[in-house]
């Protein structure tokens, strides 16, 4: 799990464009929100790996997890460029949220 939030972290600095792309148009300065989840996703990742710190990670990833949710919903009535034509993509990635959430959860019990 840490290196999946280390690797999506560090690819908001990488290829920003991605980001920038999904992130709705009425959401203020998307250059500094796309930086600023790239840096929380990168401190979280360090913080699972050390017992005294997972848990408060887990839980805190799972607080992400709910707020990027706001972002996977407008998607559904407003796509992206990248998913107009693949609109199951969409809800496939809401339902991987729950996922992502039950495993942050499972990893915060540890």
């Amino acid at each position: 799990m840490a290196l999946l939030y280390a690797g999506a972290g560090i690819n908001h600095f990488i290829n920003p464009n991605f980001y920038l792309n999904i992130i709705p148009k009425f959401f203020p300065i998307p250059n500094f929100l796309n930086q600023l989840s790239g840096i929380v996703e990168i401190i979280l990742a360090i913080g699972l790996l050390f017992e005294s710190t997972r848990q408060s990670a887990a839980y805190l990833i799972i607080i992400m997890l709910v707020l990027f949710f706001s972002i996977h919903i407008t998607h559904l009535f407003q796509p992206p460029k990248m998913a107009q034509d693949k609109v199951w993509f969409l809800y496939v990635r809401i339902v991987l949220q729950f996922v992502l959430i039950y495993w942050a959860w499972r990893v915060g019990k540890y």
